[in-house]
């Protein structure tokens, strides 16, 4: 049984996370961290009640992923890490901390939106430079990101295919007489309301036709079930970064 540790259990995936977890045989949560308590009790809680490499699963805040990392790597546990918006050090963290200990870091867990990344990357293969690129994610009105780190991970992947630059061509939203859209250009928009989990919609424009690849969460439990997946596939692997893609076999 994997003993696992549960940072921000209270907020609404730590929640779900706990939820998941106790239908799950193969996962046993002895320790969790809510806001205001001391991040070093809860590893040590978790170190002293594990005989083999303990696991952490993170979806707390950007912000915190510093101390999470610290106290992950002097343990030796598995790191599971779903916060998005990172900043460029806070990454280059990650990545540091990834030479120690094995983690999963992935803009999102759901194996439906994985397989939503990899149907985007063989779509802009064969579809090419024919078609203009859009990316519309919506999420509930108190996520304070934007745009999703999904979303951001769709358009890395048109990028990357179709040969531009992430930061110099999307276009996060339009305003004003701005001229027509060039052709290289990927079109980014953040819609938020209500208590809506997820929906991701990459659109293929084309002259005559239009292509769209949706996914919609309609409930955190799918975010849930794929980091408890992730964090049981990182037993055994070597310290390095990893991804639900790793996770899946789809890379």
């Amino acid at each position: 049984m994997l003993p696992l540790l549960v940072t921000g259990a209270s907020g609404r995936m730590g929640q779900a996370i706990r939820a998941c977890a106790e239908g799950d045989p193969a996962v046993e949560v002895v320790a969790t961290h809510h806001e205001g308590q001391s991040l070093a009790e809860a590893f040590s809680a978790l170190s002293a009640s594990s005989k083999g490499p303990p696991a952490v699963i993170d979806f707390t805040h950007h912000s915190f992923t510093a101390q999470v990392l610290e106290q992950a790597v002097a343990a030796h546990c598995l790191l599971v890490l779903g916060t998005t918006g990172h900043t460029g050090e806070e990454r280059a963290a990650i990545h540091q901390a990834a030479q120690r200990i094995p983690i999963a870091f992935a803009p999102n867990f759901s194996v439906g939106v994985n397989t939503l990344f990899w149907l985007t990357r063989k779509a802009t293969e064969i579809l090419g430079d024919d078609f203009d690129l859009e990316v519309v994610e919506m999420h509930h009105k108190h996520k304070v990101d934007s745009p999703s780190g999904t979303a951001r991970r769709l358009g890395e992947i048109l990028a990357e295919v179709s040969g531009v630059s992430y930061e110099n061509d999307v276009q996060h939203g339009r305003h004003g007489d701005i001229g027509p859209r060039s052709q290289k250009e990927i079109g980014m928009h953040a819609v938020r309301g209500g208590d809506v989990v997820g929906d991701h919609t990459v659109i293929y424009a084309g002259d005559g036709e239009r292509v769209e690849l949706t996914h919609k969460a309609a409930s955190r439990q799918t975010f849930a079930n794929g980091s408890l997946r992730a964090a049981k596939w990182l037993i055994g692997q070597d310290p390095g970064l990893y991804d639900m893609q790793d996770v899946l076999g789809l890379h």
